[in-house]
């Protein structure tokens, strides 16, 4: 079986990492810590870090309907807004 290059991490490792990164960028901006400039620049990362996040959990979805309905593949499609993988509402709080 053909592995990964170490350099590569896991769709999972990506996210936990891109997370994690942005939560301590949130807590520097909203902590005053940063000067304008650093802030504009901190903001433009934290998009980018949301939009890998975002992606990652969208893989992830994927790969959970493809494990659902293996046999039905071709028809596979990201979940509705507000559902959970197991058919219920999210009890998220809506932003």
């Amino acid at each position: 079986m053909a592995r990964k290059p170490a350099n590569d991490p896991s769709p999972v490792a990506d996210f936990e990492a891109s997370l994690d990164q942005l939560e301590q960028l949130v807590d520097k901006m909203e902590h005053g810590e940063l000067s304008l400039e650093e802030s504009l620049a901190a903001y433009e990362r934290g998009v980018g870090l949301y939009r890998r996040c975002q992606a990652a959990l969208e893989q992830a979805e994927l790969r959970v309907r493809l494990l659902s309905d293996p046999g039905n593949a071709d028809s596979a499609e990201a979940f509705p807004a507000g559902a959970s993988p197991l058919g219920h509402a999210s009890t998220e709080p809506d932003a």
